[in-house]
């Protein structure tokens, strides 16, 4: 499958990308990062598209809890974080062939131009 959809499922914007997808006819697979949380090397790649910045669920209370010096973090400092608490993603997350291509869910303009729709 060349969509993959990253997050958890009882997350409210995992459930709109998911309906959005199914409502336009898209076929993807969906990762949920609790039961299967992203290799370090699979962040690592991530990082590499998007920047660590994008990826980060600032709502969250892994986030929260990291205290102030997360503002000073390096994309490597951030990337184990990632792999160790697959809660700090931003979600949902949307990786198409293997490089991560949008994170969140808002506009459906950016979502049809991130993922060549």
């Amino acid at each position: 499958m060349s969509l993959q959809v990253y997050g958890i499922p009882n997350c409210g914007t995992c459930k709109k990308a998911f309906n959005w997808l199914q409502n336009h006819n898209i076929d993807y697979e969906f990762i949920n990062t609790k039961e299967t949380p992203p290799t370090r090397d699979q962040i690592q790649n991530w990082v590499k598209s998007l920047g660590s910045a994008p990826m980060r669920n600032t709502s969250g209370q892994s986030y929260r809890a990291l205290g102030e010096e997360k503002k000073t973090w390096t994309d490597e400092q951030w990337i184990d974080a990632f792999a160790n608490d697959a809660m700090l993603l931003k979600r949902p997350l949307f990786v198409k062939y293997g490089i991560a291509v949008l994170v969140g869910f808002k506009d459906e303009t950016v979502i049809r131009e991130k993922l060549g729709l």
